[in-house]
């Protein structure tokens, strides 16, 4: 190990006083402190973490913790150990420039006094008192000896008693369709816009941000433009429910049919570049844990209050408008922006995770269904080799019902998708329970694996959809999970 007059070298090394604000001092002997100081920065560099600083023998010893200092005993943190800082680096934050090492935005998170009960080359024990984070904590070698792999974790208890650690999996509370409240109880229900896009659940840890569909497919590398997001909140823990959208940039509405191109991509090039082309947006609106305290217990005024609280507003996400009352104004209002319709939530309602409920109801400009695909017929003359049309199903108590079937609303683009989905599934059954002799002849049966959404003018007295219209599918959804709209 190089003298303590050296220690610094590395830091030195890496660094150039007249590119960055950085402190970086003369070569020299070491300031004498008192070994009691201890801060962490956020640092916004190519990747969020959390730098962890110790005042000892003159100089930061530090660590680099990419969730931040756990506070649940039971979970374990990488830290990263990284070059001595000099004691001065104590007091700085502000703009690394891009390009220069550790290049980003530095945040003072907190600042205290330590006290140390253990400092071996591979152990590091200290009781910390900041004031935002206070406790006992212990960092250890996880690799081999001198290398930079360590870990961190948290010897005291939560600070909060009723402390509970985020959960892997919040199923979303879904509603029933309906009509508006009565007038009578209209000042009992929030009013919401219902969004065309596809439901997701955000988990969002140490900066880090998980999205799941509803029927719990990760898509999180599916939309890297909401990474920011988990960024944006720092430590804060919280699983947020939303749907994320694709805005029109004509409109600034959200398009079903521009959403449509981001849903199946998985290709890393591809999403980069549908990124910038098609950008998401994804749209807030309910809140069911946070910060170690689970809400789904709470009233839907009081997690609302607590989600505009966070203040979520970035480029590419909202937290969406809640109105009180005025059931009919806002109804009328989204026909008159061409929305889909309204959702319709009692004040007083807990949320329900993986239940649909009457405590939402959702009320519609636009009737749409989903279905589930059972097979397709073959287009006429030039178009002989593509999709004609798609048979339509529900599942039902005797399997799956024929409700029609949908020849039109396809662009090109979607018909070549269909072909490509639809060919792994043939079958040489029927999926259905019954099918109409004029639907079955030319048909080209598939296993009823795959969900769509069509929009419908009625359902006929027999249960067949009246002028359905192709909208797009939905791998966000199950086949099990269809049901009949009313």
């Amino acid at each position: 190990m190089a003298g303590k007059a050296d220690r610094l070298a590395p830091y030195r090394a890496k660094r150039d006083a007249a590119r960055t604000r950085e402190p970086v001092p003369p070569p020299g002997p070491l300031p004498q402190g008192r070994d009691d100081t201890f801060v962490i920065q956020e640092h916004h560099a190519t990747a969020l973490h959390w730098d962890v600083r110790l005042e000892r023998d003159g100089v930061l010893v530090s660590w680099a913790v990419p969730k931040g200092l756990p506070l649940d005993p039971s979970t374990n943190h990488l830290a990263v150990h990284t070059e001595d800082h000099p004691l001065e680096y104590a007091a700085f934050e502000g703009e690394i420039p891009q390009g220069e090492y550790g290049g980003g935005n530095v945040i003072l998170w907190d600042r205290g006094t330590y006290e140390c009960e253990k400092w071996t080359d591979t152990e590091v024990k200290v009781v910390l008192h900041g004031s935002r984070i206070s406790g006992r904590y212990v960092l250890f070698a996880a690799g081999k000896r001198g290398g930079r792999d360590w870990m961190v974790h948290r010897m005291d208890p939560p600070p909060d008693p009723e402390w509970q650690p985020l959960p892997s999996l919040v199923r979303p509370m879904m509603a029933v369709a309906g009509s508006l409240p009565p007038e009578s109880e209209d000042d009992r229900w929030a009013y919401e816009m219902k969004w065309d896009g596809v439901r997701t659940i955000a988990y969002v840890e140490g900066g880090r941000i998980r999205l799941l569909s509803r029927n719990e497919r990760d898509v999180t590398a599916a939309y890297p433009e909401l990474r920011e997001l988990g960024e944006s909140l720092g430590t804060t823990q919280a699983v947020l429910d939303g749907e994320v959208v694709a805005l029109d940039p004509q409109t600034a509405l959200p398009s079903f049919e521009r959403l449509q191109q981001r849903m199946h991509v998985v290709r890393p090039a591809q999403v980069r570049r549908l990124t910038r082309d098609v950008p998401v947006t994804f749209l807030l609106f309910d809140i069911v844990h946070l910060d170690g305290r689970a809400l789904t217990a709470l009233p839907y005024v009081d997690r609302r209050s607590l989600l505009e609280s966070l203040d979520l507003n970035g480029a590419h996400w909202q937290t969406t408008p809640s109105w009180t009352g005025g059931g009919r104004a806002v109804l009328s209002a989204s026909a008159a922006q061409g929305l889909e319709g309204v959702v319709a939530k009692r004040l007083d309602s807990a949320y329900f995770p993986g239940r649909r409920s009457d405590c939402w109801v959702k009320v519609k400009n636009l009737r749409t269904q989903e279905v589930v695909i059972g097979g397709w017929k073959p287009g006429e003359g030039r178009r002989a080799d593509t999709i004609g049309s798609l048979l339509l199903g529900i599942p039902s108590a005797r399997g799956l019902d024929f409700v029609g079937h949908v020849g039109t609303g396809f662009s090109d683009r979607a018909l070549t998708d269909l072909r490509s989905m639809v060919a792994p599934l043939r079958s040489d059954v029927s999926p259905f329970v019954a099918v109409p002799r004029e639907h079955a002849r030319q048909a080209r049966w598939v296993r009823p694996e795959l969900v769509g959404e069509v929009a419908y003018a009625d359902w006929t007295r027999n249960g067949r959809l009246r002028h359905p219209t192709w909208r797009g599918l939905r791998p966000d959804k199950d086949p099990a999970e269809v049901v009949r709209e009313p």
